[in-house]
């Protein structure tokens, strides 16, 4: 019987960034993959720190395809909430389009929903606030197409988690070996549970010693402050903006508008794919208007045809920045 083929897509967390091995990284990938059946996986990561939705479209998926995993993850929109081109449309279409082309090949999908950059760096409210909503964005977003696609879906959004300093690497954005050792356990559950994990569970006990305290220090005044920088570079001018429409807002006390906003784009992204929109569930945005009984699923949208017109909402494409 062969190893079980796992492909890993996505940016800097699912290359292993904050969980370092000898001169490279490893991650919570590598370390699910030795857990997956009774022989390690034929693992391959393809994931690259700084990656959008757009390239794991363009640039991951045709290689993973390629491979036919019978296991694949797809982690990443944490870098689009970081860029002034985001679009929530432009996010739901690009996963839609991974998640369907490995659905169709038969391949057990992981994803998972995200902390958001702002509250993680502990950015003040006004400027943590824009991208704390960005990303209950796109976790709605996957949320539903997750369920859509019948992928086995993480929530590590919130929970104890996200607060246990003890998880996180000097950066505060990627968890340490403690943190991607959790999000392998959790996965091997999953898979577990669905019957596709024959192997050990990964220890959640850390192989090394966490960075000290001076070394994480000077790796945020180092090389921490310029992966930040390159990171939100294009962003940081629209964030300004937007932090000042937030206290805007707050000093109107109509702060509730901008909520409202984000889950109307949400609800329009969605709509355009045709999907109903999931119960909310914490770090994703509840959508106003939406009433459905105990336990009632929320009937998908009319179906899109050949001719019919454009969904209201709906954006082109924009040229790759």
């Amino acid at each position: 019987m062969r190893p079980v083929r796992f492909v890993a897509l996505g940016d800097s967390l699912t290359e292993g960034v904050g969980d370092p091995v000898g001169k490279g990284w490893r991650g919570w990938a590598a370390l699910l993959a030795g857990g997956l059946g009774e022989q390690p996986a034929e693992f391959t990561n393809l994931a690259v720190s700084g990656a959008q939705t757009r390239d794991v479209l363009e640039r991951q998926l045709p290689p993973a395809l390629a491979l036919r995993p019978d296991v694949v993850s797809v982690l990443v929109g944490v870098n689009d909430t970081l860029r002034r081109t985001f679009d929530i449309h432009h996010v739901a279409e690009r996963l839609d389009k991974v998640y369907a082309s490995f659905a169709r090949q038969g391949t057990a999908l992981l994803t998972a929903c995200l902390p958001d950059p702002g509250t993680m760096l502990g950015l003040p409210g006004a400027l943590a606030a824009p991208l704390a909503r960005r990303q209950r964005a796109v976790n709605t977003v996957v949320h539903a197409l997750s369920e859509r696609h019948g992928a086995l879906h993480l929530h590590a959004a919130e929970g104890a988690w996200t607060t246990d300093r003890a998880m996180w690497s000097s950066d505060r954005l990627h968890p340490g070996e403690r943190g991607h050792r959790q999000l392998a356990v959790r996965f091997h559950g999953l898979l577990t549970d669905a019957g596709l994990a024959t192997g050990a569970a990964p220890c959640l006990e850390p192989e090394f010693r966490a960075p000290t305290r001076s070394a994480s220090l000077w790796w945020l005044a180092t090389a921490g402050t310029a992966w930040v920088a390159r990171r939100c570079n294009d962003l940081l001018p629209q964030l300004l903006r937007l932090a000042a429409d937030e206290l805007r807002h707050r000093a109107r006390g109509t702060s509730g508008r901008l909520d409202l906003g984000a889950a109307h784009d949400v609800s329009a992204a969605l709509a355009a794919l045709s999907v109903p929109v999931p119960d909310p569930v914490p770090g994703q945005l509840p959508v106003p208007g939406r009433r459905t009984a105990p336990g009632e699923r929320p009937r998908p949208e009319q179906l899109s045809v050949p001719g019919q017109r454009p969904v209201p909402g709906h954006r082109p494409e924009p040229e790759a920045a």
